[in-house]
């Protein structure tokens, strides 16, 4: 499902070096398997997560999704590949305010140009628990509700893939483990494959495959 070979990403600086964030010899992650990225804050994971998206273009390598290489799609072509193929799920949400829970999901799922299907949109918002806050702004949802529509979001368009970028920073203890458990069965239920960046060990032990990004990035090793 996943595979990157080789990947290199720098971002210039001031004085017109560039800095390395990724040096990743290889990575990979089978179709419907569930694994978490660990790494201190500024080790590049949210990097990695966009690179693998098609948000960010690699330097150099090989970044597979599905069997596609991405890199060498155009900007547009990145965009549509993850429309069609990829749900993110984003540490701040990323939910517009002037929409509906419904209509953010709506949103999410006019990107790839297809049919909207706003049955399964209602299906998802209620899988999460918001059935009854279909109508409901962001302002007017609690932070865990807000995350909850982002999970919803993020699995409109029935990705093969999900990416989670520490989905449980924003919030409270007390529904960390129930948004963790959304994402998870989320994707069991369709059989989408996971990577879910934490630095909260909690999180990661309930993951059978724990990966440290540290390990993996020669960039953080020789930096």
């Amino acid at each position: 499902m996943l595979l990157l070979k080789n990947v290199k990403k720098s971002f210039a600086q001031p004085d017109g070096t560039r800095l390395p964030i990724l040096d990743i010899a290889e990575f990979r992650v089978a179709a419907g398997e569930q694994m978490a990225l660990m790494g201190r804050s500024g080790c590049g994971k949210t990097t990695l997560l966009h690179v693998i998206a098609g948000i960010a273009r690699p330097d150099s390598g090989l970044v597979e999704v599905a069997g596609r290489d991405i890199g060498r799609l155009s900007e547009h072509g990145r965009d549509r590949f993850r429309a069609d193929n990829i749900g993110y799920v984003f540490q701040t949400f990323n939910l517009l305010p002037g929409f509906s829970a419904l209509e953010n999901v709506l949103l999410g799922m006019s990107f790839t140009g297809g049919r909207v299907d706003e049955a399964r949109a209602q299906r998802l918002l209620e899988h999460v628990g918001l059935g009854k806050r279909l109508t409901h702004k962001p302002a007017m949802l609690s932070v865990g509700e807000q995350q909850r529509v982002a999970v919803a979001r993020a699995m409109a368009n029935r990705p093969k893939l999900l990416l989670a970028d520490e989905p449980t920073a924003n919030v409270d203890t007390g529904h960390q483990q129930q948004i963790i458990d959304l994402v998870r069965n989320s994707c069991t239920e369709e059989n989408v494959a996971l990577v879910l960046v934490t630095h909260t060990p909690e999180v990661s032990e309930q993951f059978s495959r724990v990966d440290h990004l540290d390990q993996l990035n020669q960039a953080v090793v020789s930096a």
